[in-house]
């Protein structure tokens, strides 16, 4: 079982809201790589390894940032569908992570962040590339997909 910290209430969960916690992460994550389920501690582990990762100078491409901000979107969808216990006791930790996400990232310049999945419309503020590669419009190989030519505010280290 999943064992998440107890409520802030200092009462154990019950076997009821275990249950609700499983089918809300199983209802909105899948399973990982291998078949195995996600945990919503595994959620809270993936989502807190990416902000790591940005804050430290995301190595990746863009399209691999977009594969790991599912983490993000499992945790919104799971949300709705947890108890409301469980909510008010791990409501610090996502908030916190929120916060460190928004710190360390940029918006997309021109678009409104969507408030339902706003983590898909940031880029990291520091991007690490290969010394001399080519960039198209500012970013280095992987992210020149992009919509818009790199933001000032967005740092690229070799």
């Amino acid at each position: 079982m999943d064992r998440s910290p107890a409520p802030a209430d200092g009462a154990p969960l019950t076997a009821e809201e275990y249950e609700a916690v499983r089918h809300a992460v199983s209802a909105t994550a899948g399973r990982r790589a291998g078949g195995e389920p996600y945990t919503l501690n595994s959620l809270f582990e993936s989502w807190r390894n990416v902000v790591t990762a940005v804050e430290e100078g995301y190595a990746w491409c863009a399209p691999e940032f977009d594969a790991e901000l599912r983490c993000r979107h499992a945790l919104a969808g799971a949300w709705r569908l947890l108890p409301p216990r469980v909510r008010a006791t791990r409501l610090p930790e996502l908030t916190g992570l929120d916060d460190r996400f928004r710190a360390a990232t940029v918006p997309w310049p021109g678009r409104d962040e969507d408030p339902h999945q706003w983590w898909r419309r940031r880029v990291p503020r520091i991007l690490e590339a290969e010394r001399g590669e080519r960039r198209v419009r500012g970013w280095p190989v992987g992210w020149e997909m992009l919509p818009f030519p790199k933001p000032d505010t967005v740092e690229i280290i070799e």
